[in-house]
């Protein structure tokens, strides 16, 4: 159910590891960003903190600055939104955000199997026929950073036209993001056929890839 579920990306951050990975990175933007990201989708997810409560003082903190794009933030103003999300925790849900990176976890995991739950997952479910009984997993991987540079990116692709089944790459992207930019529309997403001209050599390597899928599994297509 794509979409329908809880995600929680960064998972492990806390503030001292934060630390190590902008001394690793050399990039003490990207560390904070990824943190401040952490601090909003778990307070939502795990502690159901308001949206809003993060959102309306990420606005007005780039208001009050000038900043056009949340990419315009420097390290020193992530690091200030991040000690307030902080805040927002002891306000909105008594408690502080967990340091430990296997409370952290284990916490996530407790949310994302509640999900399974949530009006959007069972409206989802009702449509495409699928029991409500049969229960979920909970995947964990390992982050690929899409917000570490304009070399990076996330978006979202199918091997073929999910609408008229041709058998073509189909998608969009964003560079320098995360795949909840790309879903709650913070930014416009660019077509995957940009990237032919952004980045020719992954487009390429995209397509290639899309190939050997659509080769590997064509028996199980029906269009």
């Amino acid at each position: 159910m794509p979409g329908m579920m809880d995600t929680i990306l960064n998972l492990g951050l806390n503030d001292e590891n934060v630390l190590t990975l902008a001394r690793k990175t050399d990039d003490a933007r990207f560390a904070y960003d990824c943190y401040r990201r952490l601090l909003q989708m778990f307070g939502e997810v795990v502690y159901d903190i308001p949206m809003a409560s993060f959102d309306t003082y990420f606005e007005q903190y780039k208001a009050q600055h000038g900043y056009q794009n949340d990419a315009d933030i420097p390290a020193e103003g992530l690091q200030e939104i991040c000690d307030y999300y902080k805040d927002v925790y002891l306000d909105e849900a008594n408690k502080p955000f967990p340091q430990e990176p296997t409370q952290q976890l284990t916490e996530a995991i407790e949310a994302v199997f509640k999900s399974w739950d949530n009006h959007r997952a069972r409206v989802y479910r009702n449509l495409n026929d699928i029991p409500h009984d049969i229960g979920t997993a909970v995947n964990i991987q390992e982050m690929v950073f899409g917000n570490s540079g304009a070399r990076s990116g996330t978006g979202v692709a199918f091997t073929r036209n999910p609408v008229t089944g041709e058998a073509k790459l189909f998608g969009e992207y964003l560079l320098n993001a995360q795949g909840e930019d790309v879903v709650a529309g913070i930014r416009t997403p660019l077509d995957i056929n940009v990237l032919k001209e952004q980045m020719p050599e992954v487009h390429q390597q995209f397509v290639e890839v899309s190939q050997k899928i659509r080769n590997a599994l064509q028996r199980y297509a029906r269009y």
